[in-house]
């Protein structure tokens, strides 16, 4: 697969260093992630920022059943509330 694109919902490196510590530890059971924990987090804001339907995510994202996947998991953890509270205070601050 050929270098991905950039798009407008991508992190930079400042955003993605708040974000990166609030994420919890991958469970892989000893084997390696097959995507970096940042390209999740990337496709999961493509979606929430272009409005498209999870099977629509582009080819050089990781698949929409993985980053559906994480999400569910991460909403299901309360990671996602937990990201949001600390992003918002970080913005009012």
């Amino acid at each position: 697969m050929s270098a991905r694109r950039g798009y407008s919902s991508d992190l930079t490196d400042a955003p993605w260093a708040l974000i990166e510590p609030l994420l919890p530890e991958p469970n892989t059971d000893g084997r390696r992630e097959r995507h970096s924990r940042r390209e999740i987090v990337k496709a999961i804001l493509y979606v929430v920022r272009s409005g498209c339907p999870w099977r629509h995510l582009p080819a050089d994202l990781p698949s929409w059943q993985t980053v559906s996947w994480y999400f569910i998991r991460w909403e299901e953890a309360g990671v996602t509330d937990e990201l949001l509270a600390t992003l918002r205070i970080r913005a009012r601050v």
